[in-house]
């Protein structure tokens, strides 16, 4: 499933004000290169996506945006995060609905992307109709965020809020599961934007399985899917709102709703953004 094209309400041009970026000054390109990883014709796409460059020495890096000397308001970065078939798709849709009956503009994404080059090959591995090593396709996960990342920051600085079915933690709690090192997982998410939200659909494995379609995918495996939670629950911290995803939808729903507006509302008011992991 692919991130939400933008509503007709909202398709005007996209005008993008001018960002400082506060911390250090010192900064040193990161190169994450695939080619010792990939054997197939893409490689020069996914480069292009990987050519990274980011802070590493910066304390507490945020992105102001200035106009005439004004922090403007802009739009919130709220990510679901859970495991599969955990209920994020069907809330992201009621969120947008609901923000949308308040007069506010947001869009629905989703990652993967499978409509950009390398999310066709994400979608490809997925659904088993190719092979990859873990490191190949979790950095072509991290290549599918960064590839929307000037997109990201374009809709949420004209005031468009986003809500994000799955973002770099679910790369993160994957692929560790699978028995990757942790800090090696985070390391080419650096530099991404960071959620003024994230709220954790909290199902446990078990009924998660019972729901439809479960199984469809490669990574819809029972054992797989607790040890994905082991790795969320390490992920975790005390800003993350934990939600009881194994109540009715519309309970959900209630659950999220004031959490929601309580961070669009704040971000009106001209909140930083901020970057991922940046420390």
């Amino acid at each position: 499933m692919s991130s939400a094209s933008p509503s007709s309400r909202h398709s005007a041009a996209i005008h993008r004000p001018t960002s400082t970026v506060v911390g250090s000054k010192n900064m040193r390109a990161c190169h994450f290169t695939l080619s010792k990883f990939l054997n197939f014709g893409a490689v020069t796409t996914v480069q292009r996506s990987l050519n990274l460059r980011f802070s590493v020495k910066c304390c507490s890096q945020k992105v102001h945006m200035e106009s005439n000397g004004e922090i403007k308001a802009r739009g919130a970065l709220i990510v679901l995060e859970g495991l599969d078939r955990s209920g994020k798709t069907s809330q992201s849709a009621r969120l947008l609905s609901y923000l949308n009956s308040l007069g506010y503009p947001v869009e629905s994404w989703r990652f993967p992307d499978r409509d950009t080059a390398v999310g066709k090959m994400i979608s490809s591995y997925l659904t088993n109709q190719s092979q990859l090593d873990d490191h190949t396709i979790h950095l072509l996960f991290s290549a599918n965020r960064w590839e929307k990342r000037s997109l990201m920051e374009a809709k949420l600085k004209s005031g468009i809020s986003l809500i994000v079915d799955r973002y770099s933690y679910s790369g993160v709690a994957f692929s560790s599961a699978k028995g990757l090192d942790i800090e090696w997982c985070k390391a080419p998410e650096v530099g991404l934007l960071a959620p003024d939200l994230v709220m954790y659909l909290n199902i446990p494995p078990e009924k998660a399985a019972e729901r439809g379609g479960y199984g469809g995918e490669r990574y819809e495996q029972l054992e797989f899917q607790k040890n994905v939670a082991k790795y969320y629950e390490m992920l975790t911290d005390p800003s993350w709102k934990i939600i009881n995803a194994c109540l009715p939808l519309e309970d959900v729903e209630k659950q999220m709703k004031e959490i929601v507006l309580d961070c669009v509302v704040s971000c009106k008011k001209g909140k930083p953004l901020s970057h991922l992991w940046l420390s």
